[in-house]
């Protein structure tokens, strides 16, 4: 038997339907209408446009998975899928701030926090009148998470939290974050537990901004925690529980990432393809000549089978069938993806696409997050190859 024959397709409609088609739409104009006009602006100055977060959050695109109920769009996965594809089309930086809101932060409450929680927290967070950050990475272990040294012990009805966490994107301007602590022994997967971490929370604050190659409109500091109280009933879940919750978080969390590449890609192809349409040598546009035309084609069939990986996740994580494998292959795949996309489109550009003048540059330095985010391309294949060998 094929080890890799799946019938995860079987029940996938390939077609566009009306939500996907509004949302698309409503995410490609405000994008094109409020973010195109600043993004090297921003980029440059490493701008967060906060209230720009809050504009969308008004449209319901910083709550696309959170049921109707807590103040959410109450969509599925491929609407999401689109939402995030169109944004970063345009900006990579704002796609990855949209993307970590809504999967990491507002998804691990909404997947794991029992009524009274979803109800206290899901509909600022849907809304954008809270800004949402998640805490796993520390300095010294990053895809060894298990290890972690961030540490919350119970006093009473508070944990008391010592430690810090890196690489958190919205770690300064977010209101709420997701936080996993150490409640055990290092190295167990039974020893690390999750908690909401409220911003105002004494003993919580922020380090050092990083400041980054690309994406740098995407706000991303240390969070701190010197005897922070916490109190007991921020735990999600039950002690012991965090890690095996924040795998799950990032079986999502890949889709995210996959999809901020897809859209990373799709810009940097349709700049190159406008480009070659338009730039003339020797007489006629570049496009005519097949090292650029082949080019192309490379690009437009990979671009097309990342979008099908992302779709085929999407479809099972909406079904709530397992899609480990199916997340961690589209993210993959979908991030290399998008940084090859991104270094032939400045190779097409030639000179040109070696200035800020011109779009590809920021594709170019934005797409490498992807490979290394929520999981390298490394531990993308360790997954895989666990999962195909079970």
């Amino acid at each position: 038997m094929d080890i890799l024959a799946t019938d995860s397709l079987a029940g996938y409609d390939f077609n566009t339907d009306e939500n996907q088609q509004m949302v698309g739409q409503m995410a490609r104009d405000f994008a094109e209408k409020n973010i195109r006009p600043h993004v090297m602006e921003w980029d440059e100055a490493q701008t967060f446009p906060i209230d720009l977060f809050k504009q969308l959050g008004e449209l319901g695109l910083m709550g696309v998975l959170v049921p109707e109920e807590y103040g959410g769009s109450g969509f599925g996965y491929q609407e999401y899928v689109t939402v995030i594809v169109e944004i970063a089309k345009v900006c990579g930086s704002i796609g990855l701030s949209v993307a970590a809101h809504n999967s990491l932060c507002t998804g691990h409450i909404l997947a794991f926090a029992n009524q009274e929680q979803k109800q206290r927290w899901l509909p600022k967070l849907a809304t954008a009148e809270w800004i949402g950050a998640w805490g796993l990475t520390e300095a010294n272990t990053g895809s060894d998470a298990l290890r972690m040294a961030t540490t919350a012990v119970l006093d009473g009805d508070h944990y008391v939290v010592n430690g810090s966490k890196n690489w958190i994107t919205h770690g300064k301007s977010s209101n709420i974050a997701v936080v996993m602590v150490r409640t055990g022994e290092q190295g167990s997967s039974k020893g690390i537990s999750a908690l909401v971490i409220e911003k105002g929370t004494p003993g919580f604050t922020h380090g050092k901004k990083e400041n980054k190659l690309g994406m740098r409109a995407s706000e991303t500091t240390e969070l701190v925690f010197d005897n922070c109280r916490v109190p007991k009933e921020n735990l999600l879940g039950i002690e012991g529980e965090g890690f095996k919750q924040a795998m799950k978080v990032l079986d999502g969390g890949r889709i995210s990432i996959a999809s901020l590449s897809l859209g990373i890609a799709k810009g940097a192809f349709e700049a190159a393809v406008q480009y070659a349409k338009e730039r003339h040598q020797f007489g006629q546009p570049i496009a005519n000549f097949q090292g650029i035309s082949f080019k192309l084609a490379d690009m437009a069939t990979e671009i097309e089978a990342a979008e099908l990986l992302i779709r085929q996740a999407a479809d099972l994580k909406n079904r709530h069938l397992p899609m480990t494998k199916e997340s961690a292959m589209a993210k993959y795949f979908a991030s290399e993806v998008a940084v090859r996309c991104a270094n032939e489109a400045v190779q097409i550009f030639g000179g040109y696409g070696y200035t800020k003048d011109f779009p590809v540059e920021k594709y170019y330095r934005d797409a490498k997050l992807c490979t290394i985010g929520e999981g390298t391309s490394e531990i993308q294949k360790i997954v895989i190859s666990r999962e195909i060998l079970k």
